[in-house]
């Protein structure tokens, strides 16, 4: 990426934060013990931002009754709809949000919805949303909220913005939005909406929630403003600092005890915010017990440009052993003979404590539309699944690069069904402890989105997991 603004003389024009911490009022909001914060995360990176949270990866009615039983204020419902198409995204959420509403109904405990996505605007918007308004619904609002801190994501003047190196680039001009699923051409994220809704909500019927409104009113401004949402409007929020985070979170849960039901599209920073979390400091070596001497597993199924800087920039400072899956040969000739090759070395290599990189071939293969293309990654993902579920030597970690790719090798090959949320290994980059129904119990699992972090972050990432000498 280049171009942009300065980020420095962006931030320096705009409005002082907000003054007032907010978290404990959030945390001690009444609301917050009787209406369960549901997430449901089209990836697994959506837990980037929190801890001591509970995930699961099934949605039947018992499963959600469970978690709406449980006295936590929140819980993650992986879905892994991007990787689907508009059609069947839209059919998971319509049956997800039916057991969401009877599981409900049977407990007896009331839930506030987050559809959960990516933020840099890739995913099944507004598939996702209108699915789960016509279950649950009617809404006063959809609010669309992309704005992530860890990820350097800013929404200023209703312009979405990607940091890098100093710079402020319109979401539009960055790679993610030529995604061959999810492209964009507008940064504008009324203007995105109405792209993205095909006109059927036009960028002058979107309202937006400006810094100067959170800054400068705070969140009884912004609570008015809320409560002030004609129904079935969408409403943009503006954020550049985890204090606009709070003072939204605090107001939309002002507007909710004034009536409202609010529908959330946002990136994973809201979560925190909503929650009232504060920081906490990032896992390091002593935070993870020892569980042998064999080596670790990095899995990278990503093909954002991001990941494959960082691959570069570990095999360049790691002595991992690399095994890489050709994928124009697995489109050609099928996983078969691949899989068994590849469980074999990695089974080999990590009981020689030596770690391992399983990774796609770098050069990206793209299908003639949308269909196509997601196609491809999913034959792709199941090679990669099919070569996790083959090993017999249990990793000391396992890293996941790629939203798609953490999702699939998490429930489809190690099995999991429940995880707690540990942290952050680094910013925006989640750690999860496997449940006991896991492939490898008790497993220390990082979430390592695909485009997070800088070149040397993946490297960073294997360094905290103090590796036993290699023979």
């Amino acid at each position: 990426m280049s171009g942009g603004l300065d980020q420095s003389a962006v931030f320096a024009a705009l409005p002082p934060v907000w003054p007032e911490d907010l978290l404990a009022s959030i945390r001690h909001f009444p609301s917050l013990a009787s209406r369960k914060l549901v997430v449901l995360d089209d990836d697994p990176t959506g837990t980037q931002t929190v801890h001591d949270v509970p995930v699961v990866t099934t949605w039947d009615t018992a499963t959600l009754a469970a978690e709406l039983s449980d006295p936590a204020p929140c819980c993650y419902v992986l879905t892994n709809s991007r990787s689907l198409a508009p059609d069947a995204a839209g059919a998971l959420n319509r049956e997800l949000a039916t057991h969401l509403r009877d599981a409900s109904a049977r407990t007896r405990r009331g839930f506030t919805l987050v559809s959960r996505s990516d933020s840099t605007l890739r995913g099944h918007f507004p598939v996702e949303t209108d699915a789960l308004a016509a279950v649950t619904g009617p809404y006063d609002a959809t609010i669309v909220f992309p704005y992530f801190e860890a990820g350097g994501r800013y929404t200023i003047h209703d312009q979405h913005y990607v940091a890098e190196a100093g710079r402020l680039v319109p979401a539009a001009d960055t790679p993610f939005a030529r995604d061959a699923a999810f492209g964009y051409r507008h940064s504008d994220l009324r203007d995105w909406v109405e792209e993205k809704t095909g006109g059927r909500i036009r960028a002058a019927a979107v309202t937006s929630l400006s810094l100067d409104v959170l800054r400068r009113g705070g969140p009884s401004a912004v609570a008015t403003q809320l409560l002030g949402l004609a129904p079935g409007s969408v409403c943009v929020v503006n954020a550049a600092a985890p204090q606009d985070a709070a003072v939204f979170a605090l107001a939309s849960l002002v507007a909710e005890a004034g009536g409202r039901r609010f529908l959330y599209r946002t990136a994973a920073s809201f979560v925190a915010a909503r929650l009232g979390l504060a920081p906490r400091p990032l896992l390091g070596a002593g935070d993870f017990a020892a569980q042998g001497d064999t080596g670790g597993l990095i899995v990278a199924g990503s093909h954002v440009p991001k990941t494959t800087a960082q691959l570069a920039a570990l095999r360049a400072t790691h002595p991992v052993h690399v095994v890489e899956l050709p994928v124009e040969r697995i489109l050609a000739d099928g996983p078969d003979a691949q899989v068994v090759l590849a469980a074999a070395a990695i089974d080999d290599a990590l009981a020689r404590g030596r770690d391992v990189l399983l990774a796609t071939s770098r050069t990206l293969v793209t299908g003639a539309d949308a269909a196509a293309s997601l196609e491809i990654g999913r034959r792709v993902s199941e090679t990669l699944i099919s070569i996790v579920r083959r090993l017999q030597v249990r990793p000391r970690f396992l890293i996941a690069k790629g939203g798609i790719t953490s999702s699939d090798v998490a429930t489809r090959g190690l099995g999991v069904r429940r995880a707690l949320v540990r942290g952050q290994l680094l910013p925006g980059v989640p750690v999860w402890r496997l449940g006991p129904e896991a492939r490898f119990p008790g497993l220390d699992y990082v979430v390592f989105p695909g485009n997070v972090g800088g070149d040397t972050a993946l490297a960073d990432a294997v360094g905290k997991f103090s590796a036993p000498l290699a023979t």
